[in-house]
């Protein structure tokens, strides 16, 4: 299984760690891709990301998985970025999984027309900008996943783990995470 994950300046620093962490730790061959011009990305609070590559080095790849991380300012970048909006709308045409959580569902996704005839959730503070929004940390509707915001991007990467992976591998990993919620 290969997942993309695009990052840029101002995404959401817990988000993206938290879901390459768990997806990797199942196993998953996580790409973490950069649509900055440098591999080296400020997120939130102050952290700092190195990306695996440039948007670019995977643009024309197959993934089974492509999440969004939010962070208000790196989701509208990711939601104003062609290529990987293409690909996002590419991968829901394939009916292969994408989604995105916190501020990306809102300003990425749901301006492309990626969550219509879905229901989703965001960040709460956007809820008007899904047209079905529904007050879950993680909702699953179809191939597409979404969730709130930091606190439940550990319940959002679980649930990727299980769309790719399986009940049991999601059981697994949550068990060594100490997960207890699962």
């Amino acid at each position: 299984m290969k997942a993309l994950i695009p990052v840029t300046h101002g995404s959401e620093s817990i988000e993206t760690v938290t879901i390459v962490n768990v997806l990797r730790r199942a196993d998953i061959d996580v790409t973490v891709a950069s649509i900055a011009d440098t591999t080296s990305v400020d997120a939130t609070r102050g952290v700092r990301l190195v990306a695996d590559c440039l948007f670019d080095a995977v643009a024309t790849q197959d993934f089974d998985l492509i999440a969004l991380p939010g962070g208000e300012a790196g989701a509208r970048a990711l939601g104003a970025h062609k290529g990987v909006m293409d690909k996002v709308e590419t991968q829901r045409m394939q009916h292969r999984w994408y989604g995105g959580i916190c501020a990306a569902p809102a300003l990425a996704l749901a301006p492309r027309g990626l969550l219509d005839g879905k229901q989703a959730t965001c960040y709460p503070s956007f809820r008007d900008a899904l047209l079905h929004w529904v007050d879950r940390p993680v909702v699953v509707d179809g191939h597409c996943i979404t969730g709130q915001g930091p606190a439940s991007a550990m319940a959002f990467a679980l649930a990727l783990v299980e769309a790719l992976c399986g009940a049991a591998t999601r059981r697994s990993v949550a068990e060594a995470l100490l997960h207890h919620a699962t």
